[in-house]
């Protein structure tokens, strides 16, 4: 048997677990060299932002300690890949590198540029699924294209049957006899220091595999059952909570699927709630199949019409609401909780994206790059998909004409006003009835809770109401032109 070993290249699939580049490497009985490369060069304005950044430098940690218990080390390199791939082949003297797929254009157009860059050396570029339930290519349409629909995309995913079993991880990874140079990771200044805003993160979120498996054990036996009806509510620990976890690969879907699955009986026969959650994995999928399909996703309008829209430039709107200072609780807290943790309810991220796009008219690119930066699920396919949807530009894309209502969406997922009161702390002591639009409480009432409008608490930057008949008259412009 040969000697030479096969580079295992990292990117989004920072677990051992149902790893499958990374099993057939080990199966082969050869030296493995596992590599991490950061490389800000290949995704341009996509280069990880400040949140995914702190998520990277605790996940690495991690996996390095994870490999380390199993024999080998984690090589950690920075720059372009495509020189420093190449690069470490001819010094490791590597006989091919294995590489989970990724979807980004960038990563795609890598992934065809450094096999066509090595073969001429003699290595072979291998890729293998795992990110993914099924791959792109596995679903299409009965004219043989992509899908735009969310719905019938669900239905042909299902129709292929369950996915393929998480396989264990190897307990030994070998090694190459000699040491491999590794940069040091304190080193590479991904985590925020002057000033140091990490703080909501580190009380939040335990990165790494070891942490995801645990929140997803927690989420199955907490907060499952129910899922369908209490997965709205921001006021309830109803939500899985996995989404950075899948995003850097801590968990691979197929984990997740058949964890689920098992909780729900192991017979195949999904209940409402664990199928209802297990749609919300399947639209990651369906965001994938987008980008896989229409790379401009993340810039473009999906539908061209919405290239003529009539959007606004509002600095001081942008700035009010990526501060929560916008005088709309159920917005504010939302983008305070996104500031302060690194994430934000799903539910409370569709209203706050409402309030950009269509009571602001802001860009929706602009709360996509916003959310690119502050969010540790920052996951591409992901963000752009929903920030069109919200915007109605998208696929699948919510009704043009759906403006929520910050107010009403606050009385029902919020109904006590526990949310708003963890992060909207000036108004914790409005009672209920008026902590969602406390312009409108009397003024005794905001006296006893101590809120002075304009001083403790902004007033509305805008009055909805007139917002959501400008909306309207815009997004029907649109809708008259296409």
């Amino acid at each position: 048997m040969s000697d030479k070993p096969i580079i295992v290249w990292f990117r989004q699939d920072l677990r051992l677990t149902d790893h499958p580049a990374l099993a057939r490497a080990i199966e082969t009985g050869r030296p493995v060299v596992p590599v991490y490369i950061l490389d800000d060069t290949g995704p341009g304005q996509w280069a990880l932002g400040a949140a995914s950044r702190w998520w990277l430098h605790h996940s690495l940690l991690e996996l390095a300690a994870d490999i380390e218990r199993r024999g080998a080390r984690l090589v950690l390199r920075t720059g372009a890949a495509r020189a420093v791939i190449p690069a470490l082949c001819a010094e490791v003297g590597a006989e091919a590198v294995h590489v989970s797929r990724m979807y980004e254009p960038w990563a795609a157009a890598l992934e065809r540029d450094l096999k066509a860059d090595l073969e001429p050396a003699g290595v072979a570029l291998r890729r293998f699924p795992g990110s993914l339930l099924r791959e792109p290519e596995e679903i299409a349409t009965q004219s043989g294209g992509p899908y735009k629909v969310y719905t019938p995309f669900w239905r042909a995913l299902r129709d292929l049957g369950v996915p393929r079993p998480p396989v264990a991880a190897s307990a030994h990874i070998a090694s190459p006899a000699r040491a491999v140079g590794s940069d040091d990771l304190a080193a590479w200044g991904l985590l925020p220091t002057r000033p140091d805003w990490a703080g909501g993160l580190r009380d939040a979120w335990v990165p790494g595999e070891a942490g995801a498996r645990k929140r997803l054990t927690t989420f199955i036996a907490s907060a499952l059952k129910g899922y369908k009806e209490d997965r709205n509510r921001p006021d309830l620990p109803a939500t899985s909570r996995l989404s950075p976890h899948l995003h850097f690969g801590e968990l691979s879907p197929s984990t997740i699927w058949h964890a689920v699955a098992s909780a729900a009986g192991g017979s195949g026969k999904l209940d409402a709630d664990s199928e209802h959650f297990l749609k919300e994995l399947v639209w990651r999928e369906f965001s994938a199949h987008l980008l896989f399909h229409f790379p401009d996703l993340p810039d473009s309008p999906f539908r061209p019409e919405f290239a003529a829209f009539p959007w606004r430039e509002d600095a001081s709107g942008l700035a009010a609401w990526q501060k929560g200072r916008t005088g709309y609780p159920i917005v504010d807290a939302g983008m305070r909780e996104l500031w302060h943790t690194g994430y934000m309810h799903n539910r409370v991220r569709m209203i706050v994206g409402s309030f950009l796009v269509k009571d602001l008219l802001v860009p929706w690119q602009q709360g996509e790059a916003w959310f690119w930066d502050t969010l540790v699920d920052a996951d591409l396919a992901n963000n752009a998909a929903s920030w069109q949807w919200i915007a109605g530009s998208g696929a699948d894309a919510a009704p043009y004409f759906r403006v929520f209502n910050p107010v009403l969406q606050g009385q029902k997922f919020d109904p006590e006003g526990t949310y708003v009161r963890r992060w909207v702390p000036e108004l914790g002591k409005l009672p209920a009835g008026d902590i969602h639009a406390p312009w409108q409480a009397a003024a005794a009432t905001l006296q006893a809770a101590g809120v002075v409008l304009g001083q403790t608490y902004p007033h509305p930057i805008l009055d909805h109401a007139m917002a959501r008949d400008r909306a309207l008259s815009h997004y029907e412009a649109v809708k008259v032109k296409a």
